[in-house]
């Protein structure tokens, strides 16, 4: 039991389902020059309403600006795919939008408005966009509330969201972050939408970030269609703490395993870099605590942050060309999902790329490797 109440519907039945300790804020990326002593470390950990099923982060104390990011070329194109297959299925009608948007940043609005949608703010728009905006709001059931009367009675919310079904089937515990508040379940999400008047008619499901939904949620009752109720079939265990208890035998395994890994590929006398100084690697390498001995920098294609170093490690931040020059022999990619774009953007580096942590022997997982020529 924790000592405060649902985000979404007040309850005071919480359970701790993943707890990190204290770790770094995922958003302050400090300047190289200032000691890794000083970089201050913050409560993280998940919790599962038993009331609404909703999972969240416990708490946050963390209040720092996010340097800023460039948006992937995955997340483009996931938004032009997605785009036309909610305009093939007939959702796009009328003619204004509203996004609520992410921190993380990227927009679909000029996909609509090359359909002719007009952006508005003054009143409800016909097609309302969240696209990974939502997690980010500590009151989820206020969020909620302005997201539906930003939707006018004969529109749509079209709302996507990271799905804690893959969060949980791919130990993705680093998922959790301070600043994101939530992590859903369609179960969960459609109790919280179904208090302010929204219901989900239909999803889809992408790919990105190892399995995303994106569903179509109208301010009238109506029966969902097969795409949604297959959803709530699979995922009908998260509501249950025990369903998540994976997530934090997988934190515990992949540290040891990312520390493991790097320690033998010093033995051999190879040189580790990292891509993507990513939110997601944050926790990761202050719990395996990571120096600039054993990952000798973290390649980063944003200028803001570069210069700067990973929090609570000495190991650098650096720009793609320095990776280039550092001829590394191995790279580990913190984001897999980068993996195509960043072949085609660094050719000279491809049999280097490691999307995923190899694992011990014993772990009950296999390494997925993206080298072709990788040495023993």
């Amino acid at each position: 039991m924790t000592g405060r109440s649902c985000r979404s519907c007040r309850g005071a039945e919480l359970t701790r389902v993943l707890d990190l300790g204290k770790t770094p804020a995922a958003d302050h990326f400090p300047s190289i020059s200032v000691p890794v002593s000083a970089d201050p470390r913050h409560a993280l950990a998940m919790d599962l309403c038993r009331r609404c099923g909703l999972a969240q982060l416990a708490e946050d104390d963390t209040r720092v600006a996010e340097p800023s990011g460039i948006e992937p070329q995955a997340l483009r194109d996931q938004a032009a795919a997605a785009v036309d297959l909610v305009g093939g299925a007939g959702w796009l009608r009328g003619r204004t939008a509203r996004e609520f948007g992410s921190p993380h940043g990227g927009t679909w609005l000029p996909l609509l408005a090359a359909r002719g949608f007009t952006e508005i703010h003054s009143r409800p728009a016909h097609v309302v966009l969240d696209t990974f905006g939502l997690m980010h709001e500590p009151d989820q059931r206020a969020a909620v509330a302005d997201r539906a009367a930003a939707t006018r009675r004969d529109g749509v919310l079209l709302l996507q969201f990271h799905s804690l079904a893959t969060i949980v089937a791919q130990r993705q515990w680093n998922a959790l972050r301070h600043g994101h508040f939530a992590y859903y379940s369609l179960t969960a999400l459609r109790r919280l939408l179904g208090g302010t008047g929204l219901w989900p008619a239909t999803a889809w499901e992408f790919d990105l970030y190892g399995g995303s939904v994106m569903i179509a949620a109208v301010p009238r009752r109506v029966e969902p269609d097969a795409s949604v109720r297959r959803i709530l079939t699979i995922e009908s265990r998260l509501t249950d703490p025990a369903a998540l208890g994976p997530l934090q035998e997988a934190a515990d395994r992949q540290a040891h395993d990312l520390v493991a890994w790097l320690e033998q590929e010093a033995a051999q006398g190879n040189r580790i870099y990292a891509y993507g100084a990513a939110s997601r690697a944050v926790a990761l390498f202050a719990r395996a605590g990571l120096t600039r001995a054993l990952l000798a920098g973290v390649a980063d294609a944003a200028p803001a942050k570069q210069g700067r170093r990973m929090p609570g490690t000495d190991i650098p931040i650096i720009t793609p060309d320095e990776l280039l020059a550092a001829r590394p022999d191995r790279v580990l990619l913190t984001v897999p999902d980068l993996l195509p774009e960043v072949r085609r953007q660094l050719p000279a580096l491809d049999d280097a790329w490691i999307p995923r942590i190899p694992v011990t022997p014993g772990s009950g997982q296999v390494p997925s490797r993206a080298g072709k020529h990788l040495r023993p």
